[in-house]
């Protein structure tokens, strides 16, 4: 091939969407009983840190814009898992809160970590190969976020 670097072998981004992918799908066998998606899981795990949160904040914490949590949050909402109510000091702000369903699925869910890490191992590699990946992955992240945030001041 004239152009190496245009290989899908080569390419970073191709695997880490891969594994992204997959790591979601690994989740699958443990929410499905529980009724909820990957990224009701990520809302779960913020909000049982640290309940009663704006939806901007939650947005930050996962990266994501508010007009793409909202509609999820909105679904979470109809199945009893959170409310989201007005601030106090700003009515325009929402604070989202779990519900005693919300808060009673974490008993249920405390077991997946440890689960998905086992399924993982049990295929490849050891916990601590796993986990020596996470300052590697946190600093890609960061500069992706760094670069992310300079193209939208440039455009």
């Amino acid at each position: 091939m004239q152009y190496e670097q245009l290989k899908l072998d080569n390419q970073l981004c191709f695997r880490l969407y891969t594994a992204a992918r997959l790591t979601i799908g690994a989740y699958h066998p443990y929410l499905d009983p529980l009724g909820i998606t990957y990224p009701q899981y990520l809302v779960l795990l913020v909000l049982w840190e640290q309940n009663e949160q704006p939806v901007n904040d939650i947005a930050h914490r996962l990266l994501l814009e508010t007009n793409t949590v909202t509609p999820l949050l909105q679904r979470m909402e109809k199945a009893g898992l959170i409310t989201r109510d007005k601030g106090k000091d700003d009515a325009r702000q929402r604070i989202v809160s779990l519900t005693k369903k919300g808060i009673d699925l974490r008993e249920q869910a405390k077991h997946i970590p440890e689960c998905l890490g086992a399924d993982i191992i049990k295929n490849e590699g050891s916990a601590e190969e796993i986990m020596q990946m996470v300052p590697t992955l946190d600093k890609l992240i960061e500069g992706l976020k760094l670069n992310n945030k300079q193209l939208n001041t440039n455009q």
